[in-house]
């Protein structure tokens, strides 16, 4: 089955592009880039450089923009899944939700309107399991937002390895966040995966931080080798 991954940039579409890869083809990564950085459906930290990661990849991208709009982005997503069909002839859409009913239904509303399998691989994993195969398999990952109490600035840049986990699992005991950032505690990007042939180099990044709420946002990166 040939498969388009709905695509962030951050650990758990990539993961969920790497699962899917180990069972189906994928075809293409999709990705729809929001103007409010408050949408309700899209990841929106460093979506501008979803190019660069596709391009580490080797894989083809389907770009749309959306103005964020509550429920009417919904109709420039569908305009992305029938892009990456009428392109590359998907036939099921794989998402990284794990726990969001608000976005896994209507994902899978739309792909049902579209004759589309939905494919969600990581829906309700175990959270500490899933973490620890994401650094066993070599992804690595750097934490470039954060949205609550007690993520401060030192956590902007800070890769997750064995160190950081622990320390997550410390502060999701302490407060009772997710261990996987998926209440909204911290955003993610992906700069090497198992199937990319090359790895991102963050060249420049500023942050900006204020209330426990900030981010950090890569000005220029590049492609370099393993």
């Amino acid at each position: 089955m040939k498969l388009g991954v709905l695509f962030s940039g951050g650990k758990d579409s990539l993961y969920a592009c790497w699962k899917a890869m180990q069972h189906e083809e994928v075809a293409c990564l999709i990705t729809v880039v929001s103007k409010n950085p408050e949408s309700y459906m899209f990841h929106t930290p460093n979506i501008h450089l979803a190019g660069l990661q596709a391009a580490a990849a080797g894989l083809p991208l389907v770009e749309v923009e959306t103005a964020g709009e509550q429920e009417t982005e919904l109709l420039d997503l569908k305009r992305a899944l029938s892009l990456a069909r009428e392109r590359f002839d998907i036939e099921g859409v794989v998402t990284g939700a794990i726990l969001s009913v608000y976005q896994a239904a209507r994902v899978q509303r739309i792909c049902r309107e579209l004759d589309l399998w939905c494919f969600n691989p990581l829906w309700h994993i175990d959270q500490e399991a899933y973490m620890e195969e994401l650094i066993d398999a070599g992804f690595r990952v750097i934490v470039v937002g954060v949205f609550s109490s007690p993520f401060d600035a030192s956590w902007l840049g800070r890769e997750i390895d064995r160190r950081t986990l622990d320390d997550l699992r410390k502060v999701a005991r302490k407060y009772r966040t997710t261990l996987t950032g998926e209440g909204g505690e911290f955003e993610t990007f992906v700069i090497d995966a198992p199937f990319f042939s090359r790895r991102i180099a963050i060249e420049e990044a500023s942050a900006v931080y204020q209330n426990y709420n900030g981010i950090l946002r890569i000005e220029r990166a590049g492609l370099v080798e393993k």
